[in-house]
């Protein structure tokens, strides 16, 4: 396989793949960024010295890493913690799948009816300031960092802030800047949310070959008997060692 190096060709990737994990997960079936630009799964991340003490990160995991902060600030990919498996980049073709489960119509406002507290508060002040980083936020609302962490992680899981690139700051690294999805992205007429399902099972199926319910469940965050349900609809089952099998049509 062709190992990835530039965003253009990471996209091409994605396009074709439809969702990535940024890294491999051992339990999550989704490909990984990282088998893209390292060309197998060995996770040498980090470069180590014969004690086994870190000593540099690996030349893979600084493309990784760039292509993480990349993809967003040019459009080319949407990324964020958006399925609670660790960081995970969505091409733009399976943006509007995903965000059709949200129930939400698509548009920068569209938060403010189920949002509320600490996470209203922050959604708001990222629709009114535009992209900003978690430090940037925490000083604006004036919430201890923790907290502001666990809302920024749950705003994105569900799909009300993305990532839009890095942001420069006076001491220390550049931050990752988060701004509302519908606001960074443009989404065309979403699907059904049944109609989404069903092109999702299929988007992890093509790419898996054949997965359990629990593959799936695991990799789209959905319950276990839903993921099974779509896959009766979309797939060929059979029955394995105690647990049933999908594979394509």
């Amino acid at each position: 396989m062709a190992t990835v190096r530039t965003a253009k060709q990471a996209a091409a990737w994605l396009d074709r793949v439809g969702i990535a994990l940024l890294l491999v997960k051992a339990d999550i079936v989704l490909p990984s960024l990282w088998e893209a630009v390292k060309g197998d799964r060995e996770q040498t991340w980090a470069v180590r010295d014969a004690a086994g003490d870190f000593v540099e990160w690996s030349a893979e995991m600084g493309v990784v890493w760039r292509l993480k902060d990349e993809l967003p600030a040019r459009g080319l990919a949407c990324v964020g913690k958006h399925l609670g498996a660790g960081v995970t980049c969505i091409s733009p073709s399976a943006l509007p799948l995903l965000y059709a489960l949200t129930g939400r119509a698509g548009t920068p406002e569209d938060f403010r009816t189920e949002l509320d507290g600490l996470e209203l508060e922050l959604a708001e002040a990222v629709r009114d300031g535009g992209p900003l980083s978690g430090p940037e936020l925490r000083t604006l609302v004036g919430a201890p960092k923790p907290a502001v962490e666990r809302s920024l992680a749950r705003l994105q899981r569900r799909l009300v802030l993305t990532s839009a690139g890095l942001v420069e700051r006076e001491r220390g690294w550049p931050a990752v800047a988060l701004d509302l999805l519908p606001r960074a992205w443009e989404l065309p007429v979403l699907p059904s949310a049944d109609e989404a399902r069903r092109q999702l099972a299929r988007l992890v199926l093509d790419t898996a070959g054949e997965l359990t319910a629990a593959d799936l469940a695991a990799a789209l965050g959905w319950r276990r008997k839903a993921a099974a349900a779509v896959l009766d609809e979309v797939a060929e089952g059979r029955d394995g060692s105690g647990f049933r099998i999908w594979t394509r049509h």
